[in-house]
Order: structure tokens, then sequence, then C-alpha cells
């Protein structure tokens, strides 16, 4: 059964949300999508930015007991407003507020990709499992009803078996400017902020784990891209001889998901974007189901689970198989030599 469905005549009291960060995704994406979600109300926000408080409580009526800093983020336990802690934190920075959220005993949503490494991911995982939470990782893509598509034909395979998928994303930002995505140790690069988006979408169009990778970066911008990559390219492949030649870069636009398969092929162009998901199939089936905002979809749908008490349809051990795979996808850029996964 759907989960918009689930409670299509419930009285239901929205779950209070609590953003950590409010830096760009949580100011201008998040914020506005919790005022069309149905089931979620944002009720609290953690900054390290005293002057961003004024703001967010004119424009939003955040109440002041329901606002903290980094320091006091523990005493959410404490706050009945407060049932979900959302972590829009930079990715080096998500395993430690994650596993605070947990140990808050608060339901934890936290943005892709999970953390920098599996070992942090496990960190959190076994986190929300001690505290009896649940955690969601932000990949709205599975939330929205084209890709939604993909992932079923991966199962039904009403093209045949699947052969090749080609995976890219990527845009040409002329100044990315010095922001953490340029900071190796705060989780910036291309293929974690990007590339992920391509590597779950392989997973997913696919239906299979990999069984080993190659890859490869590169620069044309060296004096810009020293301590992250600006391009990488990777290979995967899977256990029924799949291929997916994935790639991912802020120096060349792209954004095309296409699955090739024995008795025809279908796509996604744009794959990622957060509006205008749109494909096509060789038999000229139009894959263009439209929803007025991905995000809200994504906390609804989370949201649910939680009312619900039903898994969370993106759960945190999706996370880390994707950052064990971007590690090893990094490992074998280096070695230029094929990684057993």
């Amino acid at each position: 059964m759907p989960y918009s469905y689930l409670l299509a005549n419930s009285s239901q009291k929205p779950l209070g949300i609590c953003l950590v960060g409010l830096g760009t995704y949580s100011t201008t994406i998040l914020a506005p999508a919790l005022q069309f979600t149905k089931y979620c109300k944002l009720t609290g926000i953690v900054t390290g930015t005293p002057s961003k408080i004024p703001i967010w409580q004119k424009r939003y009526g955040i109440k002041d007991t329901n606002i903290y800093d980094y320091e006091t983020m523990h005493q959410i336990a404490d706050n009945s407003d407060i049932d979900v802690i959302y972590i829009v934190l930079p990715t080096g920075l998500h395993a430690t507020y994650a596993i605070k959220a947990a140990n808050a005993g608060k339901h934890v949503w936290c943005e892709k990709p999970m953390a920098k490494t599996e070992t942090e991911c496990k960190a959190i995982i076994e986190a929300c499992n001690k505290n009896k939470v649940k955690l969601s990782i932000g990949y709205r893509m599975q939330h929205e009803p084209n890709t939604q598509q993909i992932i079923k034909w991966a199962m039904s395979k009403p093209y045949g078996a699947i052969k090749t998928v080609y995976a890219e994303i990527g845009y040409n930002v002329t100044n990315p400017g010095n922001t953490w995505r340029m900071n190796a140790k705060l989780g910036g690069g291309t293929m974690y902020d990007l590339g992920v988006y391509a590597l779950n979408a392989s997973r997913y169009t696919t239906g299979e784990e990999p069984i080993s990778v190659t890859a490869r970066q590169m620069t044309t911008r060296p004096e810009l891209f020293t301590e992250t990559d600006e391009t990488t390219h990777f290979t995967l492949e899977f256990p029924s001889g799949a291929i997916a030649h994935g790639k991912t870069s802020i120096g060349d636009n792209m954004h095309r998901l296409h699955a090739d398969c024995k008795n025809g092929w279908y796509n996604l162009q744009p794959f990622s974007m957060y509006s205008g998901v749109k494909g096509k199939t060789s038999d000229n089936i139009l894959l263009d189901i439209y929803i007025e905002n991905q995000q809200a979809q994504q906390m609804d749908d989370d949201a649910l689970s939680i009312i619900n008490n039903r898994p969370v349809m993106v759960p945190g051990e999706e996370g880390m198989r994707d950052i064990r795979i971007v590690e090893a996808i990094y490992k074998a850029a280096k070695s230029k030599a094929k990684v057993l996964l």
C-alpha cells in the first residue's frame, strides 16, 4: 500500500522536525518544502550562527525553547515539540551529530551521502538501534515516482536482462568557491557530493550490488582542486554480468540515467534534479509523472514510516552500501587497479 494512503482520514498530529545546520539546503529547499508536507512541521533549529535565529523565527514562528546550538543539542531529549532531528551538515560532520540526535532519543534523518566512511555509517546505525529510533537517509530520488518505476523494472525486467547502465551527473561550476565541498576533511569532493547520485542510481537501476569497481579521477583546474576530485569516472561490475558506467564532475554539464537491455532501453534525463525528472522507453512509453515537491514527498514518506511504525524507504544500510563503494572508488582511482567488493 502506498505510504501516502496510510493516513488518508487520520487526524494525526504532524511530527515536529528540527533542522541541524541552516546552510543553503536547509534555508532554500528543506524549510520551504516543510510548508508543503502533510505529516511534518518545522518546530526546531540547531545553528552555530546566532544572527540567523531571528530570521528563522520571524519566517517560521519557531519558539525560543526550540532553538539550540551545537553544544546544547543534546537537550532536545527533553523537548516534546521535536520528534525528528534532520542532519543537514557537511558530510564530514554527519556521524557526530547523527549520533547525538539518536542519543537524544529522537528519530534521525540524515542527508546524503550518509557519512565519510563505512565505519562512521556503522556507528550511526548502531546508535539508532541502541536508542530504538528510526534512521532514514535523504535519498529523495527513491521517493520520486519516475525513479520508482526504474526501480520496479530492475525486478520485473520488461525489456529483458539489463546489460549496461550509464549514470552521469555534473555541472560546469566555473567558480566553485572556498566551501566545505572543496575540503576533504569535511567530506568534500565531487564523488561524495554529486557522484553518490550516479552510484545509487547504478545500484537501483540494476537491482544488484556490484562485485568490483575500477575508477579514474582527473582535473583541468589543479590550482583549485588541491584536496578533492573535480571529475570521477567509475565502472561497476554486477553478478548478472551487467556493467554500469558512472561519471560525475563539476567541470562538465551532464544529467542522464540510461539502461540498455536485451530487448530495448529506457532512460531518465534529467534523472536527479529537484524538478522536471522525466524519461522514455524504446517503445515510446513516457516517464513523466509530476510531483509538486520532491523533498516534501520524501519527508512525508519518512514521517509516515514513523507514525505507522513501518520500515523506512531508505534505511541507513542503504546509505552505508554507497559509502563502502565510494571508498572503493577512491582506492581504485589511486591504485589504478580493480578493487573487489
